[in-house]
């Protein structure tokens, strides 16, 4: 009523106590409250990460592509008279005798790892997805080969593949005379590779799947149940496409496990006869045996300039989505 009401000229309510101190202090910047210790330790965990990883790896690249422009052989000092330009590259493409095999080789790895190891690994994910029994098991023993380097991966089909080894006498050529040369013969030791090879990265595909279809809504799944869909439809038309990020993940991996390629090979004959690949190459010419620096440095830019495209592409396209 109006009787109750305040008057007209009553005097203004005065500001509550601290108010215009609360205002400033929603303006701050979170990053002022920080204390010296706080911003010490976010230094050290930036800083030391980029530290490393400038020191071991992007000035070591940058030394080699400078050094691919050399004839140094890292013995006596490098000056003004080991330049010799675009001439390493040059032989590199035409008159090297075992680049465009390793090219070829790497290739080969590539298309064994995409269309063969791949599918397999995304199979037994599939498999192993329905939670049979055993499932714990099964998940165990394909990915106890992803646990061990590729150097003991080497070592254990090495002794399988040898003359007395258990491939040859499960085929039944248990004498030397008639033994199998599995990882002597050129035109059979890059195929004996690749399965050792493949044997490896059947186990990681299948966890990456495995962790991939875990996280699918199983509402899609019923959906496309719903509508009709068999099961090899909701795989391909639903699950497999909502798994697109995981797809991106394994191509790329995919592609740089075929170039970077190294360790069964060289355990197994140091990259020859038939096993030439371009990382083998790299070694062998820079500090293995020819001790060319610059040469082989050529070779390591030449497999650098290869494995940045499917990193480029990974990361353009995953920035693209993120900034979407």
């Amino acid at each position: 009523m109006l009787g109750e009401t305040e008057p007209l000229d009553a005097a203004p309510l005065e500001p509550q106590t601290g108010g215009a101190a609360a205002i400033p202090r929603r303006g701050r910047s979170r990053y002022s409250i920080l204390t010296r210790r706080d911003k010490t330790v976010m230094a050290l965990m930036v800083g030391v990460p980029t530290f490393l990883c400038v020191t071991l790896i992007w000035l070591p690249t940058i030394a080699s592509i400078g050094l691919s422009f050399t004839n140094w052989r890292g013995i006596t000092p490098l000056t003004d008279q080991n330049l010799v330009g675009l001439k390493n590259y040059v032989t590199l493409f035409t008159t090297y005798p075992f680049f465009w095999p390793a090219v070829i080789h790497n290739v080969l790895w590539l298309v064994v790892f995409v269309f063969i190891a791949t599918p397999i690994g995304i199979f037994l994910a599939v498999l192993l997805d329905r939670e049979m029994r055993g499932t714990r098991i099964y998940q165990s023993v394909f990915f106890v080969p992803v646990v061990l380097s590729l150097a003991i991966v080497g070592f254990i089909w090495e002794q399988i593949y040898t003359s007395q080894g258990f491939l040859n006498s499960v085929l039944g050529h248990t004498s030397s005379s008639t033994a199998i040369d599995f990882l002597g013969n050129a035109n059979l030791n890059i195929w004996a590779v690749l399965v050792a090879a493949s044997w490896r990265h059947v186990g990681y595909v299948m966890v990456l799947y495995l962790a991939g279809l875990k996280s699918v809504d199983p509402t899609l799944r019923e959906a496309a149940a719903i509508d009709g869909a068999n099961a090899r439809q909701i795989f391909f038309r639903v699950v497999f496409p909502v798994m697109r990020p995981i797809n991106i993940v394994v191509v790329v991996i995919t592609v740089i496990e075929s170039l970077r390629a190294f360790d069964i090979a060289y355990i197994i004959n140091r990259g020859k006869n038939g096993l030439e690949l371009l990382s083998i190459l790299i070694t062998n010419n820079s500090i293995s045996e020819a001790n060319l620096l610059g040469f082989g440095s050529a070779i390591a830019v030449v497999l650098l300039l290869v494995s940045l495209v499917p990193i480029v592409t990974f990361l353009v396209r995953t920035m693209g989505r993120d900034t979407v």
